[in-house]
This record gives structure tokens, sequence and C-alpha cells, in this order.
């Protein structure tokens, strides 16, 4: 039996985590590079706000950001999963789960769930954003699952205007 462990808000906030690390100006950013940035992030996700879990947060990043760029391999993530447990309670209408999650690495876990519940129920739709020069991942949640840039709008638009450049170029030398 599957037992839902994620849900939208696991999913949202994977795909923030990971998009921590942006390039801005050419420049590449780490939105969770102090403790206190830590903290805010943590709180803005409701997630505890200690300093062990900021660490354990971008440990997992990283690790995560490794596999979906296929660098990297889903036993090092196995560490932040370690003694989480779902628990069933008996309500009015049925059951209802309540996941038991390690002190210190609850947000990182939490990531690494939604992580494989991606990976299971949608397998290719988390990906890293096709512009090279982007850090940026995305979670594909169209009909054809061909979207290729985290922004159609940035990334997408800067991709097209330098492949009709490079086209125009050509064809004026030759």
């Amino acid at each position: 039996m599957t037992v839902p462990a994620t849900d939208e808000t696991d999913e949202i906030l994977l795909l923030d985590l990971l998009n921590t690390t942006p390039v801005i100006d050419g420049s590449a950013r780490d939105e969770l590079a102090t403790f206190e940035a830590g903290r805010k992030w943590l709180t803005a996700h409701s997630q505890p706000a200690s300093e062990d879990e900021w660490r354990s947060l971008i440990d997992v990043r990283s690790a995560l950001q490794d596999i979906v760029r296929g660098e990297g391999e889903p036993t090092s993530v196995a560490r932040f999963v370690e003694g989480v447990s779902c628990r069933p309670s008996l309500v009015a209408d049925g059951l209802t789960w309540t996941l038991n999650l390690p002190e210190g690495r609850s947000a990182a876990a939490r990531a690494v769930l939604a992580w494989n519940a991606l990976r299971v129920s949608s397998p290719g739709r988390l990906r890293p954003c096709a512009n090279l020069e982007c850090r940026l991942y995305l979670i594909d949640h169209s009909k054809s699952n061909n979207a290729r840039w985290c922004s159609m709008a940035i990334c997408g638009n800067r991709m097209k205007a330098r492949r009709h450049y490079e086209r125009a170029r050509q064809a004026r030398t030759t």
C-alpha cells in the first residue's frame, strides 16, 4: 500500500530549495548562505528554523541538485530520511496519516520525500533549465511534458533570441 507522504506544499518547498542558487547578472548567488537567510527561508516555508535544519537544508540541496542534473546518486540523500515514519490515526471519516520527521532535518526530509514522489509519479518532469547559463530548475506540469526553461519570459526568450541571431549570422556568411 502506498501512503502519500507529501503534498503540494512539499513540491513547492523542493522547487524553491533547488532554486536557491540562482545566477543573477552573471553571478552565482546562494540565498541560504547565512543562518539568518536560512532561518527566514525555513520560516517562510513553515519549517522549523534551527541551525541544524539550516545546515541539513544546505546539504540536501546540493545532493538533490546533483541528482536532478544527473550528476549524483539517489543514495546520497538516504541519511536525510533515516528515521522518517508515517503513522495512521482513525478519524470520523477514515484514516489520516501523520508524518514523523527527524528533528534537525525535517525540511531536508520533506524535500527528499517530495523529490521521490515526483520521481515516481511524474518521471522526468523535475529537471534543470535548458539554458546552460541558468542554475534554476522546473517542474513541468504541461500536458506534453516539453517545457525546457525555468521561465519562458527570461531563459526561453534568451535562448530563442540566440538561436535566431546565430541563424541570421550564418545566413549572412553563406
